[in-house]
């Protein structure tokens, strides 16, 4: 038992010795310089990018004789000095830095996980809605609006061709219009003004085999206006001959032999189908063009008794920029006192055989309840946005009878200003704009039978005052409502709460191409009906037959344009 201690304190007696021993060797011995722990090596040579060497004084030096790197300190340092240039640039960087640096790139990979999703959700919602647009050859439509000058031999048109159709700014010094938006716009320049709308468009795509439909933007209203009084039917024909040949040429074409083509013309439908080759007869032959037949045609008045074309309304005034532009002016058109029941714009039609508006235009001035302008080559209020704009804001109602066609442009100058429009024959209005206007006709409007005013049969005060307030006020929102879907926005417009009319008319094209390219639709019944199917669903008999002879097509095509142009 007491052999123990002693035996611990020999080992750790031995172990005291060993350390020092230990100790001593390392310190002392420079055991780099035994040969027994220098291996064989080759010489790495180390390429430094800054084009930086060791100085030839530590080369010599390290050839000729070995450097004591331990314990030489001044060839340390000196070393240290000649390197400290390039440890810099590989310095590492501050935990600081490398924290910004991680976030820089974390924010960049969010930023393209965002812009990935909005390049997804692009082309999930652009499915089914690609528009391929032919870049035609100019003299199909830039070299038209060259021509302005040859669009009306009373009046220079060259000023309304000015912001991309739209026309001069107008000016509010009365405070008629709202702060922006408004233009001096003409009612026959629907086509640059929907051109330059299609370059925007954003589902507009350069590959033609992924589009839904495909665009022609051939001015076909200015190209014919140009020559309407003045020349021979095969000058009027010769550019829709021309671009029925270079479509036939295109590969887009043989597909669907034009049926997934689409073209927007800017006047009545009557001045493209010209039956007869007589220069004494009105228009061209466009859309009796076989090539034209196959096509999709949207104009601001349609035929009821074709199928292949479809009525979208005429420009108006106002253009806006953005969603706020319209709902001020829907408040300020719901918000207007209007101090007369109803009004009337426009200019007798003398001449038009069944022509009613002396009428109109008689009961209007005898009434204490109605605002008139009558328009004459005299009387230039008719043509000054202000001054129409003005009547219909003070108006509850608007009278809109048929001009030298169906339709009017004030029809939607009246909806523009929040005023009630009356319609005396339904062609001006019902079966035309399908896809703008609610079928529901009496939600927004009132109609009243022509031959009753034509006959003096009806008092359209009378009619207008029995109309119960509450009614009344609920048609005028109903065609506040309609406001943005019947104007054109401004080319770089950005309008995300609203469809305007380029909008709508787009969305119900591409319906109508996809049913036609599909052969999901087909029509069993003969297609002068179509008026009554497109608007009834059936072509059963209706109170509205008598409206839509057609033998009234001769009438309309025959209509003496010449002397009112203006409507």
């Amino acid at each position: 038992m007491d052999q123990t201690p002693r035996c611990r304190c020999k080992i750790w007696l031995v172990l005291c010795v060993f350390f020092i021993c230990w100790y001593f060797m390392i310190h002392n011995a420079k055991w780099y310089n035994l040969s027994t722990f220098q291996p064989e090596t080759t010489p790495v040579e180390i390429i430094d990018t800054t084009e930086k060497t060791i100085p030839e004084s530590t080369n010599s030096q390290s050839n000729n004789e070995p450097v004591d790197w331990l314990h030489d300190t001044a060839q340390l340092r000196a070393l240290e000095n000649e390197l400290e240039p390039i440890l810099k640039k590989i310095k590492p960087k501050p935990e600081k830095e490398k924290g910004k640096e991680k976030k820089n790139e974390t924010n960049v990979e969010k930023v393209s996980e965002k812009l990935g999703k909005i390049r997804y959700r692009n082309r999930r919602t652009c499915s089914g809605r690609y528009i391929y647009m032919y870049d035609l050859p100019s003299r199909f439509n830039d070299d038209i609006l060259d021509d302005c000058q040859l669009f009306n031999k009373w009046q220079n048109m060259c000023p309304f061709i000015d912001n991309s159709g739209m026309g001069p700014n107008l000016e509010n010094p009365q405070r008629v219009f709202s702060k922006s938006g408004w233009y001096a716009t003409n009612q026959f320049m629907l086509e640059p003004i929907f051109h330059n709308r299609m370059k925007n468009y954003d589902c507009l795509t350069n590959e033609s085999s992924v589009a839904s439909a495909i665009y022609v933007p051939y001015y076909a209203g200015l190209d014919v206006w140009r020559y309407l009084f003045d020349h021979n039917v095969s000058t009027r024909d010769a550019l829709a001959i021309d671009l029925a040949e270079w479509l036939r040429e295109q590969p887009e074409w043989k597909t669907y032999d034009g049926k997934n083509h689409f073209i927007v013309a800017g006047r009545v439908i009557w001045e493209f189908r010209r039956e007869v080759d007589e220069d004494e007869a009105w228009g061209n032959k466009l859309m009796l063009l076989p090539e034209f037949k196959n096509m999709t045609t949207l104009t601001i008045e349609k035929s009821p008794w074709h199928s292949n074309n479809f009525g979208i309304p005429y420009p108006t005034y106002f253009h806006p920029k953005s969603d706020n532009d319209i709902a001020e002016w829907q408040g300020k058109m719901r918000r207007h006192r209007r101090r007369a029941l109803f009004s009337f714009a426009g200019a007798p039609r003398p001449d038009m055989e069944d022509s009613y508006r002396e009428e109109i235009i008689q009961q209007c001035i005898d009434s204490t309840k109605c605002r008139i302008i009558r328009c004459s080559n005299e009387n230039l209020k008719c043509y000054q946005p202000i001054d129409v704009m003005k009547l219909f804001q003070n108006s509850v109602f608007c009278l809109q009878p048929p001009g030298d066609s169906f339709t009017r442009r004030s029809t939607f100058d009246s909806i523009l200003a929040g005023c009630i429009p009356v319609f005396f024959n339904p062609g001006s209005a019902y079966v035309q704009y399908l896809w703008h206007l609610p079928k529901e006709f009496d939600k927004y409007s009132v109609l009243i039978n022509e031959d009753d005013v034509r006959n003096k049969n009806v008092s359209i005060e009378h009619v207008l005052s029995r109309i119960p307030a509450r009614k009344v006020a609920e048609m005028r929102n109903e065609v506040i409502r309609l406001i943005p879907t019947v104007v054109y926005a401004h080319p770089k417009s950005k309008l995300e709460r609203f469809k305007d009319a380029f909008d709508v008319s787009v969305s119900k094209v591409l319906d109508v191409i996809e049913n036609v390219t599909n052969k999901t639709t087909s029509y069993e019944f003969d297609e002068r009906l179509s008026w009554k199917y497109f608007l009834f669903g059936s072509v059963e008999k209706h109170d509205w037959d008598h409206y839509f002879r057609y033998s009234m097509t001769h009438k309309a095509k025959q209509a003496d344009l010449e002397a009112n142009e203006s409507r």
